[in-house]
């Protein structure tokens, strides 16, 4: 199947940001990967190569803040990259080829953190989370760089949290399509227990799958960890758009799994 891909310039609050859109030649769903603070859709470019194939739109973008946009860093805050991705979903949707019923939203640790609140405010099918990242809901819009030190997120991504308490946490609770979740086990940025509040908040999720990436740190720094992420990432879309398709593979394969281990993720600092 050939495919095409077209480097695009997404509106947002007066400007603009960068995205490369990779398309195959006919109408297919949607996945649109958000990368985490301090990346770039650079490191989704490689893995996209591997998801299009499976007959989809993929669109990767840079969060203001960012490669061209990285002076705006110190005064960014959460709602402007929210603005992003809510721009980023809508560039993607309004594409000819893609069927705004069948999007896919893809976030790794600040952007599965902004992926999981979008579901509460565009349609979204299948949501993909990898080591999503969690903040307090207060200082909203303080610059986001400046939230580490002073929510004390150390402290915070301990703590055993009921969905009501976080806004990414509400989302997942309402959040009523496929949901897939990685885990870095040696992450010390986004630890256990954030992963554990996601898990326990995605309760009227339609599947939940759930992976450990045995000796992975949290920006996946080698490249077995990251090769095994995009295995396990492209393996569940296929799963979820062939069983949207109509197709006889049984979506059992993918029912909710307590804890399984598998051989590595990938990151950036949230």
């Amino acid at each position: 199947m050939q495919i095409h891909d077209n480097v695009v310039r997404i509106s947002v609050r007066g400007g603009q940001i960068a995205g490369t859109l990779i398309a195959p030649s006919r109408q297919v769903p949607g996945v649109l990967l958000a990368h985490g603070w301090g990346g770039s859709q650079q490191q989704y470019q490689q893995m996209v190569r591997s998801v299009a194939p499976l007959r989809c739109v993929c669109l990767t973008f840079d969060f203001s803040g960012h490669v061209a946009t990285a002076s705006q860093r110190e005064s960014v805050t959460r709602e402007d990259n929210l603005g992003d991705i809510l721009a980023a979903y809508d560039f993607l949707a309004a594409h000819p080829l893609v069927d705004p019923a069948a999007i896919a939203v893809v976030g790794s640790s600040y952007g599965g953190y902004l992926a999981a609140i979008l579901t509460s405010l565009r349609p979204v099918a299948w949501l993909g989370l990898r080591a999503p990242a969690l903040y307090r809901d207060s200082d909203w819009d303080v610059p986001k760089h400046r939230l580490h030190r002073e929510q004390n997120l150390a402290s915070y991504r301990q703590q055993r949290l009921a969905p009501h308490e976080n806004r990414a946490l509400r989302a997942c609770a309402a959040f009523n399509g496929d949901v897939l979740l990685v885990e870095s086990e040696h992450d010390k940025i986004v630890p256990h227990p954030v992963l554990d509040n996601y898990r326990r908040a995605c309760i009227d999720a339609s599947s939940l799958t759930c992976r450990t990436l045995p000796q992975a740190d949290h920006a996946l720094t080698d490249e077995r960890s990251r090769s095994s992420y995009a295995s396990i990432l492209v393996h569940w879309l296929d799963e979820m758009m062939l069983g949207a398709r109509g197709h006889l593979r049984s979506r059992t394969s993918m029912a909710p799994l307590k804890s399984a281990r598998s051989s590595s993720p990938a990151a950036s600092r949230t």
